[in-house]
């Protein structure tokens, strides 16, 4: 009997690359996935849509979500469905505490009210930590969080409420802080998948006068491709301990990068020569992160798992995916 998978959040960046994973590796397992009924966009997963079983289901809705943990009874979720994007969370905290807290809550407590067996994994961010210094760098499990918008405070309570729940009534929570990953179906108000777009776009409409529009270049980060934690993510729920918090992210040098430089190697990834780039004020956050790096982890040590993806495929991949959509609208 094939095990029950569920997938919040499949319509995504990160859920459709996980249901690509599953799919692939995992013959074994019956795939479902939550989409909101007319309102969930499906081009991220239209390749492998009838290979899901679908459940209509805003996760803000307690009662909607409670009964598709009854219909579905899954060995395993992979919560994905977020309000994700920090800059709007300024204008919109309440919009990102209603999905992100109260819509965890809303699986938690159905799972508690049906004694569900399930394992959930809890993907948190990196942004929980906000406001380090470099003295503070690498972020290990014993770096104390500090966030510094309203994303990562929707973010902290999620993955809080998720550790009472296991704490109090023995759901089987799998805790991660991911650091940050991209790749292909990353929408382009993302930065490097932002830089992305717009160098694809100049280059099908031969623009060479436009200027690439940035927020802030100076923060540096360690990133990841999504297919590398995508795999991460798998072995989170086939060998972490529940209730406890593990740290995912490419601690290799030469995976760590400022903006400016992610920019920089785009650039020279394209056809068009001497792109110039400007800061638009929209851009620009209220209050920026200037360093989210970790190191080896306890999670490596756990799963053995390595990302094996390079910088620059990451930066490829996600110029090419805009290179062929744009040709395809």
């Amino acid at each position: 009997m094939k095990k029950k998978i569920l997938i919040t959040g499949a319509t995504g960046f990160v859920g459709s690359h996980m249901a690509d994973y599953i799919l692939k590796n995992h013959s074994n397992c019956q795939l479902f996935a939550t989409k909101r009924y007319h309102l969930s966009r499906l081009d991220k997963i239209q390749h492998v849509y009838e290979k899901i079983k679908w459940i209509d289901c805003d996760i803000t809705d307690p009662i909607a979500t409670e009964k598709m943990i009854r219909i579905v009874k899954p060995e395993k979720i992979f919560h994905f469905a977020a309000e994700s994007f920090v800059s709007p969370s300024w204008d919109h905290p309440h919009r990102y505490m209603s999905v992100n807290y109260n819509g965890t809550l809303n699986i938690l407590e159905a799972m508690k009210k049906i004694k569900s067996k399930a394992k959930i994994l809890i993907p948190g961010s990196g942004e929980e930590y906000g406001l380090l210094e470099k003295k503070d760098m690498p972020i290990t499990e014993k770096t104390l969080i500090n966030p510094v918008n309203p994303y990562a405070v929707s973010k902290v309570a999620q993955d809080y409420i998720s550790y009472v729940y296991y704490k109090s009534f023995g759901i089987r929570v799998i805790r991660v802080r991911t650091f940050n990953h991209e790749g292909p179906r990353r929408e382009n108000v993302f930065g490097i998948s932002s830089y992305a777009y717009q160098i694809a776009k100049i280059e099908k409409n031969n623009d060479k006068k436009k200027n690439i529009l940035v927020g802030h270049l100076k923060d540096k980060r360690n990133f990841t491709h999504v297919l590398d934690v995508v795999q991460a993510y798998w072995l989170a729920t086939e060998r972490c301990m529940v209730g406890k918090l593990y740290l995912i992210g490419n601690h290799n040098k030469k995976s760590i990068f400022t903006f400016e430089q992610a920019l920089s190697r785009l650039k020279s990834f394209s056809k068009v020569k001497n792109l110039k780039h400007k800061e638009h004020k929209p851009f620009v956050r209220p209050t920026n992160v200037p360093f989210l790096i970790t190191k080896k982890t306890e999670f490596e040590k756990m799963t053995g798992w390595k990302p094996k993806i390079s910088f620059d495929q990451i930066l490829l991949d996600t110029l090419n995916f805009w290179r062929e959509k744009l040709k395809i609208n």
